[in-house]
C-alpha cells in the first residue's frame, strides 16, 4: 500500500480511537474532552459563570496537559524526518502506553474518586496533544485525528453547495463518521466498564503504531536496497 494512503488509513483509525476517548472522558469521568479541546474551552467558559453544575478543574487541567503534550510532542519531532520515522512510532507508542494503562487503571480502580478522575483525564489529554503532534508531522490532510470542525468546513464549502472543487470528500466524510462512530462505541463500553473503552482504544492505538513502524521500516529498507 502506498504510504500516504496508509498514513490516511491510521489517521482515520486514531480518529476513530479519540471518539471513545471523548466519551469515556465526558460521560464518564466529569465532563471532559480529553482530545477535543474546542470542547473543553467552551465547558470551561459556560462553567465560570457559575450555577452550571459543570467543572472547572478538569477542563482546564486537561487544557493543560494537552498544550504540554503537543509541545513535547513537537520538540520530539523537530529535527525528525518527513513520513513515517522512528519517532512518530515512539510517539505514538508512548500514547498506546499511557491510555492502555489508564484504561486498566479505571478497571482495577472501579470506582474512582473527583480527584482520580482530573488526574486520569489530565494524563489522557498529554497523550492526546502528544497524538496531535504527531499526527500533524505526518500531515495528512483534513485528519487531526482529534478534531472535525475544520473538516467539516473544508468538506461544506468545497461540496456542490460551495466552491464545488472536487477531491477530499471521501477523507472528510470518514473522518466525521468514524469520530462519531468512536464516541458511540466509547459510550457503549462505558455500560459494562468505565476503563474498558480508554483499554480498547489504547490497544488500538498500540496497532497502528506497529502496522506505522512495520510499514515505515520496510520502506527504509526497500530505500536502502534501491540505492545499493
Amino acid at each position: 500500500m502506498p504510504a500516504d494512503r496508509l498514513h490516511l488509513t491510521l489517521m482515520l483509525a486514531l480518529t476513530f480511537t479519540t471518539g471513545i476517548n471523548d466519551a469515556v472522558g465526558y460521560l464518564g469521568l466529569d465532563k471532559v474532552f480529553t482530545g477535543n479541546m474546542t470542547g473543553n474551552v467552551v465547558v470551561l467558559g459556560m462553567a465560570l459563570s457559575g450555577g452550571t453544575g459543570l467543572p472547572v478543574l478538569g477542563p482546564a487541567l486537561a487544557l493543560g496537559g494537552f498544550v504540554v503534550g503537543a509541545a513535547a510532542g513537537g520538540r520530539q519531532l523537530r529535527t525528525a524526518p518527513g513520513g513515517w520515522c522512528l519517532r512518530v512510532s515512539a510517539a505514538f507508542a508512548v500514547v498506546a502506553l499511557l491510555i492502555t494503562a489508564l484504561g486498566i487503571f479505571l478497571l482495577v480502580l472501579g470506582d474512582p474518586s473527583h480527584a482520580q478522575m482530573v488526574t486520569v483525564t489530565t494524563i489522557a489529554a498529554v497523550a492526546m496533544g502528544l497524538q496531535a503532534a504527531a499526527a500533524r508531522h505526518l500531515a495528512v490532510k483534513d485528519v487531526t485525528t482529534v478534531v472535525v470542525t475544520s473538516t467539516l468546513t473544508g468538506l461544506a464549502a468545497d461540496s456542490f453547495l460551495g466552491a464545488r472543487r472536487a477531491g477530499g470528500s471521501g477523507r472528510r466524510l470518514a473522518a466525521v463518521a468514524l469520530i462519531l462512530l468512536g464516541a458511540l462505541l466509547g459510550a457503549l463500553l462505558l455500560k459494562a466498564e468505565l476503563g474498558l473503552g480508554l483499554l480498547v482504544a489504547g490497544l488500538a492505538i498500540a496497532v497502528v503504531t506497529v502496522v506505522g513502524w512495520l510499514h515505515g521500516a520496510g520502506a527504509g529498507l526497500a530505500s536502502g536496497a534501491a540505492g545499493r
